[in-house]
């Protein structure tokens, strides 16, 4: 669901005051946090594990999750609308999982053998997405990066189609025009393949071509200048590293039909969609069976996990040992155990019946909330998923989020911070709950919304 309404322009002093304001209260209650950061890095590049946790103003060290809620360092607690980007649709430590990864890790963690839990997961993906074979991986690059490999395996060739500003993992052949900077993305059209950072090999850019989501007729001509070379088209089915951007209504479907009329195949990187959209995820709440999936996150109960199923035909190439897909951690026994629990015993019918009750409450409560201050914003939320774009219009591709309002959505992401709810960092207002939010959660999320919305109009 999504919203938008008439809407009047807010004041970037108006902004820019508060911003430094909240910049100078997040601080102040995150002294400890602070102390840790610079410890780290002395040791640690910008002081983090991954360099997505390093988000202005600072990283925010974590002490324990619990159910919705997780404890920073300095004791500050928040309804954790953050959940691990994504991973934590669970919520912290819920007692299935606890439970599971107890059981098992007293029976060893790991073996580099398979174990009856890897058949039981495989077999309940293949319910829920369509697609009959399944082999393990451990994160969503590694998922992504595999059904690459497959996709050209299986068609002998090696040309990737990627979408402007999709994020699909830290793989070389995929690290391309991930956000482009304006003055490098080339034309809306047939946009650049620009690396996303150094390090990346120019001869793996130049086997990328980008095209804008929802456009059919820039895929069809990307096609066309490499008549034959296409081994896949992958696409997030929604965008979610550029807030949420939809589908428009027949672009999968033309999509897919664009690809097997080539000769090529559909993969759909469900890293972030998978579970959390729907029960099938993307696959399931679109209603188009792409030709292989990409999966991780929420699949593994909170413990690194990932995933590749396709078409029999095509996963035959790793049954053929024709492509070698292979992993000291594929199939981990405290992975699968939790991913059992996690598929079959949590995220029931009664889970995605609670996600969209919450989605509506959250839905409900963001759009009069924009309506009542008319806030150039509009909000979308799909089960678990949501977030604000700071847009009055619809976002269709990377070049209308570009139009984004990123002071704004910073501005929004200290007041929750503040207030006691963690977002994910980032002008993409992401969140994901879990199947231990409450509704007096979401409302907090709603209440802070409409604080700011306020002090934005006083």
């Amino acid at each position: 669901m999504s919203s938008s309404t008439a809407s009047v322009a807010t004041d970037s002093a108006r902004i820019e005051a508060l911003i430094a304001r909240e910049e100078e209260r997040f601080r102040a209650d995150r002294r400890r946090s602070n102390q840790l950061w610079n410890e780290a890095r002395k040791y640690s590049p910008r002081g983090v594990p991954s360099s997505f946790q390093d988000a202005a103003p600072q990283p925010i060290f974590v002490e324990k999750g619990l159910g919705s809620r997780i404890w920073d360092v300095d004791g500050n607690e928040y309804v954790d609308f953050h959940n691990g980007f994504g991973v934590m649709v669970v919520g912290h430590a819920h007692p299935l999982i606890v439970q599971a990864v107890s059981e098992r890790i007293a029976r060893g963690s790991h073996f580099a053998q398979p174990v009856a839990e890897d058949a039981i997961v495989a077999a309940e993906l293949a319910r829920r997405f369509g697609q009959p074979q399944w082999r393990f991986t451990n994160s969503g690059t590694e998922s992504t990066l595999d059904a690459v490999r497959v996709a050209r395996g299986f068609t002998g060739r090696e040309r990737l189609l990627k979408i402007e500003a999709s994020y699909h993992g830290h793989h070389d052949a995929l690290m391309v025009s991930v956000e482009p900077p304006p003055d490098l993305m080339g034309p809306p059209d047939a946009p650049a393949s620009v690396p996303q950072s150094e390090g990346i090999p120019a001869a793996a850019v130049a086997l990328t071509t980008v095209v804008p989501f929802n456009d059919l007729a820039a895929l069809e001509r990307a096609f066309e200048r490499h008549p034959g070379e296409v081994a896949a088209v992958i696409v997030e089915p929604a965008m979610m590293n550029v807030g949420i951007v939809l589908p428009d209504q027949g672009y999968l479907e033309g999509v897919r039909e664009a690809a097997h009329r080539h000769g090529g195949l559909l993969i759909f990187d469900e890293v972030k969609t998978g579970v959390t959209i729907a029960s099938g995820g993307a696959t399931e709440r679109f209603g188009v069976q792409p030709d292989l999936i990409a999966l991780a996150k929420a699949i593994g109960g909170g413990l690194p996990c990932g995933a590749i199923g396709g078409r029999a035909d095509v996963m035959a190439v790793i049954e053929e040992k024709r492509v070698a897909q292979m992993g000291t951690f594929n199939g981990n026994p405290l992975t699968t155990a939790a991913a059992k629990v996690t598929l079959q015993e949590i995220l029931t019918p009664a889970a995605y019946a609670h996600f969209d009750a919450l989605a509506e409450v959250l839905q409900g409560g963001l759009d009069g909330v924009i309506a009542e201050h008319a806030l150039p914003c509009h909000a979308i939320t799909m089960a678990a998923r949501g977030g604000i774009t700071y847009r009055k219009e619809r976002v269709r591709n990377y070049r209308d989020y570009l139009e984004t309002d990123k002071r704004a959505a910073y501005l929004s992401w200290l007041y929750q911070c503040n207030r006691g709810v963690l977002m994910a960092p980032g002008a993409e207002e992401n969140w994901t709950i879990s199947v231990q939010h409450s509704e007096e959660d979401v409302r907090r999320f709603v209440d802070n919304f409409a604080e700011m919305a306020r002090d934005l109009r006083a």
